[in-house]
């Protein structure tokens, strides 16, 4: 039986992908660690974006849980999917209040810096995304 070429990641492929999806990952495990910390500066940025101090702890725990599901390996696929609804969250709420372009291009930048990492590691979604 012969190996689909799609089905074979190569070293390099591999490496370029965790060191792309890592990029995102501490960004956004920085943004969650400040959010359930319940930092003034992340407590002040959500304010501004209309987030109660609760609302912005709750959105801390549910990034880290997305978070947890995309770096384990078995659940990566699922942690994307369910990144890619929190991105989408902050790009509406960007696009609501009027915010900087950079404030809106941003989280698309992320999901797709998670999406191209995990289509480069993961066999089974580079699958997904390329038949």
């Amino acid at each position: 039986m012969q190996v689909e070429e799609s089905r074979v990641v190569s070293r390099r492929a591999r490496w370029t992908g965790r060191v792309l999806s890592g990029l995102a990952v501490l960004f956004l495990v920085l943004d969650s660690v400040l959010k359930v910390l319940r930092l003034p500066a992340a407590l002040d940025a959500s304010a501004e974006l209309g987030y109660s101090s609760d609302a912005t702890f709750g959105l801390g725990v549910v990034l880290l849980a997305c978070l947890v599901l995309f770096v384990v390996p078995r659940t990566a696929p699922l942690g994307a999917v369910l990144l890619t609804g929190y991105l989408g969250g902050a790009v509406a709420t960007h696009v609501r209040f009027g915010s900087p372009v950079f404030s809106i291009v941003f989280p698309l930048l992320l999901g797709a810096l998670l999406w191209g990492g995990l289509a480069l590691r993961d066999t089974r979604t580079r699958a997904l995304l390329w038949r």
